[in-house]
């Protein structure tokens, strides 16, 4: 029988892999974190804690785990880096197992992860192993996986190269590595506070040409806690500093890939920009200030400068192109609430839809030079559709009216027939009233729908609504909806109820302008929510 240490046929291997857990002043988790470390088995040789200089008392924490736990080696940091990476860079001087993965204190490896990450690396020969990592909002449990198109079954690739979409996935927590390949190649986090690093380290893996092995299995749990008093780094966007942080992060990386001869890759890491990052960000532009704004505006048309013909050409059709485009070609910001329908996903292109003398669809008269042509050309199932959506909260009959506008001649060619209505729980995701129902044209511009909403049966919670558009010619669009504002549209309304006896129930638009509701149920439901807003207020 093998001893050979990466022989994944041995049935006692030796222990193979160190786990990097980083944290600065986390007492309430970090042990959580380092738990589910040592919880994946013989697999993992050693926890390497990093404490970056902690005043809250996670260094103690961590040493008296340590106390009673001989694979648990506690490293403490004598001055505090303000980042992420410099702890990374310490686990990665510490560790002495052949494998090394990354851990944060306020995350945790869901069990079988080492194992499913170890076999795939070891049976592959692979330096880098990837899987399915899953963002946990807290505390309402909902789960939403992260690029998971690139964890759809096992994968190997000999080179990166051979699938370009590895740039989207920029986080280092989700992979094992092979330590000797990272000290071989001088493969390091950037040092100090630096925003975004794992930008940056996975860029220079990438730049690397390692050979990568994927796996469906679930291995990296991301807690996200928008509630907590001090935000993550990465979600603490409302000062313009983070989007410069992120900017600089992608160029660096960019220049990585190109400096290495990795040109398809660093093609598509400015693909990655326009499609990612400058649609996250533009969806919440008009949730800032118009000092945020101008600013935003001005260093985005900065960054965008930088990119040559052949990264506007790269699928021209993307939304994050044509609203990369917008924003270059205007000294200003403009159209925000149009640009935030555009970013969202699936995209909206809303109205009014203008052209020019020659016919040619284009953003607005005043940008003639940004076409919509490419995006027009796409097939029906994938165009950026405007639906707007109206609901009005009433004692009996709720209804929800809906309007589909024409886009340039593409609709009324293809026919929209009828139209799939769901709502969908924001916690679970599990969906409820789903309705089909015909549209009725309007005119040669729209079509229109209404369907009833039981707002009692829904209960409480936070729902989305989803549609799928579905046409005469046999395509299918999905969809969200455009929520109309003004008028008193989205006004919290307190509506009688024979089953909970008050529902309070407000219609509202998310940050990327889609409608949802919020519905509360009962005397103490609407108190509850009364409280919050107190609470919010008052601080």
């Amino acid at each position: 029988m093998s001893t050979d240490p990466r022989d994944p046929r041995d049935p006692h291997p030796a222990p193979q892999v160190g786990v990097v857990v980083i944290g600065y002043n986390d007492a309430a988790h970090v042990a959580d974190a380092v738990r589910s470390a040592l919880d994946q088995g013989p697999a993992v040789g050693e926890v390497v804690a990093v404490d970056d200089r902690s005043t809250d008392g996670s260094g103690e924490l961590l040493d008296r785990l340590a106390a009673a736990e001989p694979r648990l080696r506690v490293v403490r940091r004598g001055v505090n880096s303000g980042g992420c990476g410099s702890p990374r860079n310490t686990g990665i001087d510490a560790v002495t197992m052949p494998y090394v993965m990354f851990l944060d204190s306020d995350d945790v490896l869901p069990p079988g992860a080492v194992d499913a990450l170890l076999t795939a690396a070891t049976e592959a020969h692979a330096e880098v192993a990837g899987g399915l990592c899953v963002r946990r909002e807290l505390p309402s449990g909902r789960e939403q996986p992260w690029q998971a198109a690139l964890y759809t079954a096992p994968t190997v690739l000999a080179r990166p190269s051979q699938r370009p979409r590895l740039v989207h996935d920029t986080l280092c927590v989700n992979k094992l590595y092979r330590t000797g390949f990272l000290r071989e190649h001088g493969i390091r986090f950037p040092e100090g506070r630096f925003l975004y690093e794992d930008f940056v380290f996975t860029a220079r893996v990438l730049a690397a040409a390692p050979r990568v092995a994927l796996v469906p299995d679930r291995v990296y749990v991301w807690h996200v806690r928008r509630s907590a008093e001090r935000l993550s780094l990465s979600l603490d966007r409302e000062d313009i500093g983070n989007w410069r942080a992120r900017t600089e992060a992608c160029a660096l990386a960019y220049d990585i890939l190109l400096s290495a001869g990795q040109k398809v890759l660093a093609r598509a890491a400015r693909a990655k920009f326009l499609d990612h990052e400058l649609r996250m960000y533009a969806r919440e532009l008009g949730l800032r200030d118009a000092h945020y704004q101008r600013a935003w505006w001005a260093h985005t048309r900065e960054y965008l400068a930088r990119y040559d013909a052949s990264d506007w050409e790269l699928n021209p059709a993307a939304p994050g192109r044509l609203l990369g485009r917008v924003v270059l070609e205007s000294p200003e910001p403009r159209d925000l609430p149009r640009l935030r329908e555009l970013a969202a996903r699936p995209a909206r292109l809303l109205p009014p839809y203008a052209r020019t003398a020659d016919g040619t669809p284009v953003w607005s008269p005043e940008l003639p030079q940004v076409t919509l042509a490419p995006l027009l050309a796409q097939p029906t199932g994938v165009l950026p559709l405007a639906l707007d959506a109206e609901l009005r909260p009433r004692p009996r009959a709720t209804r929800l009216r809906l309007r589909l506008h024409e886009l340039y001649g593409r609709l009324a060619a293809a026919g929209p027939r009828e139209l799939d209505v769901e709502w969908r729980s924001r916690q679970d995701g599990r969906p409820a009233q789903r309705v089909t129902t015909a549209f009725a044209p309007v005119g040669a511009e729209s079509w229109s729908a209404e369907v009833p909403v039981d707002l009692a049966a829904l209960g409480a919670g936070t729902w989305d609504l989803r549609l799928t558009v579905r046409f005469a010619d046999g395509a299918a669009r999905d969809l969200t909806a455009h929520a109309l504002a003004g008028a008193g549209r989205l006004r919290r309304r307190a509506v009688p109820s024979a089953r909970h006896g008050v529902l309070l129930v407000q219609p509202y638009a998310t940050h990327s302008g889609a409608l949802a509701l919020r519905v509360a149920t009962g005397a103490h439901g609407v108190m509850t929510v009364a409280r919050n807003r107190l609470r919010r207020l008052l601080h």
